[in-house]
């Protein structure tokens, strides 16, 4: 008796739709979720730096405390490669104070569930999931994700490649853009 295609066993396995249904679908729900836009883009208009990853050492005070910022957190060159092994990748833009944690692991779940087994989620920001991040073993690890800037992408570059805006804010009250990623396939 001859094996069973496991080609056609995992295509079988994500819900109904062409993977362009299910991207729209993602879309959608980080609509429904509070971004203000999501664009599909390709991983060679996602920009990694190495100054990017040491503004978060020279000029964060969350530098080394938390495991999804550096040292803890995957370096420009790790990020590049990552970002090389996707074809497709959600920019997903946000105004305010949007938690972007959580909506970025919420279309990561949505997307896995739905076919995407390699979807990863990059959030922004420092991680605030707990007051004080225990170092040994994160405990929210279904929602804690890097942030752009600490995996060494500059979000500025990025968000300007794909038109979005995207500004240095000079007053604490000035309305600010947030934005993740979601590597989808």
């Amino acid at each position: 008796m001859a094996a069973p295609n496991k080609t056609k066993a995992v295509k079988k396995a994500g819900a109904p739709g062409s993977a362009r249904e299910r991207v729209e679908r993602l879309v959608r729900l980080a609509k429904r979720s509070g971004a203000v836009d999501v664009k599909a883009i390709g991983s060679d208009t996602v920009f990694t730096a190495t100054w990017v990853r040491l503004k978060c050492q020279y000029g964060c005070g969350g530098y080394g405390g938390c495991l999804t910022c550096p040292p803890h957190s995957p370096t420009p060159e790790t990020t590049r490669r990552l970002l090389d092994e996707y074809e497709t990748i959600l920019l997903v833009h946000f105004a305010g104070g949007r938690d972007v944690r959580k909506v970025i692991a919420k279309l990561e779940r949505a997307a896995f569930l739905d076919g995407f087994y390699k979807a990863f989620g990059i959030a922004s920001g420092p991680c605030y999931l707990c007051d004080e991040c225990n170092l040994e073993s994160c405990v929210h690890p279904h929602e804690a994700r890097p942030s752009m800037e600490a995996c060494g992408i500059d979000v500025y570059a990025t968000a300007r490649a794909n038109g979005f805006p995207i500004e240095v804010c000079r007053t604490r009250d000035a309305e600010q853009n947030y934005y993740g990623l979601l590597l989808v396939e």
